[in-house]
């Protein structure tokens, strides 16, 4: 055990940090000199894109950094001892009991073979916090506190049965399980709907105030920052390029970069962009002549035997919705209410238990065969993860013209002709063909996807969080591309999201779900000003950064 921190002491104090990583061309430096406080009880927000530092700053803090990684230089101290010098037997004392550590990834950091509530339980058992049976019965309550519902059930599931937004929470529940002293929160929230982002967010503040818990929140979203940072350093090409409290850094902001970040943040920056997308060209298309028609959706999911628990989740209940001809309609609800089940429904990926969906007048629910295959070629997919989505072992220009080699359009050099093309239309050049997606940024890569959604000038495209995993200057990129692709194209939107202030930028229209059922639909403008149900306004109010909405920089409150 440590000894008790002087008075005034900070909990956390990094010094000089230097980390590098080894390639095959030799060392790369990641951190270069950081100097950081935490103080009992702080919330620090470590802010930047990715590749600027701030992950790699948060795993040394916990010895855990990747494969290559090490540390070159400097110290870090927590609760008085430097953990540089500390061994792997040590240091595994100290995480999970002492500091508690919240990956960013929930896809690769949950064991697939065991089922969540013992992954919660395990920490609790471990450290010799409870016994099997108590251990048991408290993850369960961990894991409701994280915001989970129906924690019983989700106890009972593997990983895979749950939504990215729900794993995230169960890695929440884990490392919150023993009430740490430290809590190393690395993007803790990008994979969450705004509510239970605020729920986490708010359990994250009552700890740092009764228990004394330190929080070290590593960010790109400005405006999480904003709302619950007590100070903000921001981290550019692994130095510290700005720290200072919140509201000098967010107000009177003196580096050019965190300028630039202020500026693309759409939570905080929304009074100065464009509140209302791009409108549809008149004579481009007919205007509010509907494409798709979705009535009555409905999907169950059986759930595992065992327990006294549901044996069906009824995922899907009653869904109706228009998208009209070169429109935007988004889906936006917490994580679990129904948005990519419908959204798979209406791309005939999955087949729903009721209802219908119809798209240009015919029925293709159910379609199979030929008229399947017309489908696919008039509808395209983005994904939210834009590291996943691309076949790593296929060149950019095969990934792109995928879709013409599987439907046989044109020969060899009309599609290269093609690949080109679409890749000028989203802002990247020629070059980049011959490339390998490893090779590519996030935002790139997105971009790619994009591009090869575009290859069969598909009638409608459904977007499933295709800027959650971006950084918000290339979020901004993006969604700026989005409204100009359609406005050019005519082509129309099933735009999923958990983030209502980037619904706000694209969308014409807009449905909110709940528990698998529309609670409300409208225009953008009548849902956002004027929202009849209160889980809608529920949704408004939690948007991070809404009690720190800014003027542009150099400007006034």
């Amino acid at each position: 055990m440590s000894a008790p921190l002087p008075d005034g002491a900070p909990l956390l104090k990094i010094r000089d940090l230097t980390v590098s990583y080894a390639t095959r061309s030799g060392p790369v430096p990641a951190v270069r000199g950081v100097d950081l406080d935490v103080f009992p009880g702080e919330v620090v927000a470590l802010v930047g894109e990715s590749g600027s530092g701030k992950s790699t700053t948060a795993h040394a803090v916990v010895g855990l950094l990747p494969a290559g990684g090490r540390i070159d230089g400097g110290s870090i101290h927590f609760s008085g001892r430097d953990l540089t010098g500390a061994s792997e037997k040590e240091l595994q004392l100290v995480r999970g009991a002492r500091i508690g550590l919240v990956p960013q990834d929930p896809t690769v950091s949950l064991n697939p073979t065991r089922r969540i509530g013992a992954q919660v339980a395990e920490v609790l058992r471990v450290h010799g916090l409870a016994g099997r049976r108590e251990a048991a019965e408290r993850a369960v309550a961990l894991l409701g506190r994280a915001g989970l519902s129906e924690p019983a059930v989700r106890a009972r599931q593997f990983p895979h049965e749950l939504s990215g937004g729900m794993r995230q929470r169960a890695l929440i529940a884990v490392a919150i399980a023993a009430g740490p002293q430290l809590l190393v929160a690395d993007e803790p929230t990008s994979a969450l709907d705004v509510t239970v982002q605020r729920r986490i967010l708010d359990h994250l503040d009552t700890l740092t105030r009764e228990l004394g818990t330190a929080v070290l929140l590593v960010t790109h979203d400005l405006g999480v920052a904003a709302d619950r940072a007590q100070r903000i350093a921001v981290m550019s090409g692994g130095r510290i390029v700005e720290t200072g409290p919140t509201e000098q850094v967010l107000t009177d902001p003196r580096d050019p970069y965190t300028q630039r970040l202020l500026a693309s943040a759409p939570s905080l920056a929304a009074a100065r962009r464009a509140a209302s997308p791009v409108a549809v060209r008149k004579g481009d298309v007919p205007a509010r002549e509907p494409l798709v028609v979705a009535e009555g959706l409905s999907k169950d999911f059986p759930l595992p035997r065992g327990g006294s628990g549901p044996r069906v989740l009824h995922a899907v209940r009653n869904v109706s919705f228009t998208v009209e001809r070169g429109r935007t309609t988004a889906l936006v609800g917490e994580s679990g209410s129904g948005k990519s089940t419908t959204a798979r429904m209406v791309l005939a990926l999955t087949e729903p238990t009721a209802g219908r969906v119809t798209f240009d007048g015919t029925d293709v629910t159910g379609v199979r065969g030929a008229a399947l295959r017309a489908f696919r070629r008039r509808a395209q997919l983005v994904y939210q993860n834009p590291y996943a989505s691309l076949d790593p072992r296929f060149s950019i220009e095969e990934v792109v013209t995928e879709p013409l080699r599987a439907f046989r359009v044109g020969d060899r050099a009309s599609r290269a002709t093609r690949a080109r093309e679409l890749l000028g239309r989203v802002s990247l050049p020629a070059s980049v063909l011959q490339r390998r997606p490893a090779e590519l940024s996030g935002g790139q890569r997105q971009r790619v996807a994009i591009a090869r959604a575009l290859a069969l000038a598909p009638e409608l495209v459904v977007c499933d969080e295709p800027v959650s995993a971006l950084d918000v200057s290339v979020q901004a990129q993006v969604l700026e591309l989005l409204a100009e692709l359609q406005a050019d194209t005519g082509v129309s939107y099933l735009f999923i999201s958990h983030d209502l202030a980037v619904v706000r930028q694209v969308a014409h229209a807009v449905v909110v779900l709940r528990d698998g059922e529309v609670v409300e639909s409208g225009s953008t403008d009548a849902i956002f000003d004027a929202p009849t149900h209160e889980y809608t306004r529920e949704l408004l109010a939690a948007i991070p950064g809404t009690a720190a909405r800014i003027p542009a920089p150099g400007g006034t409150r």
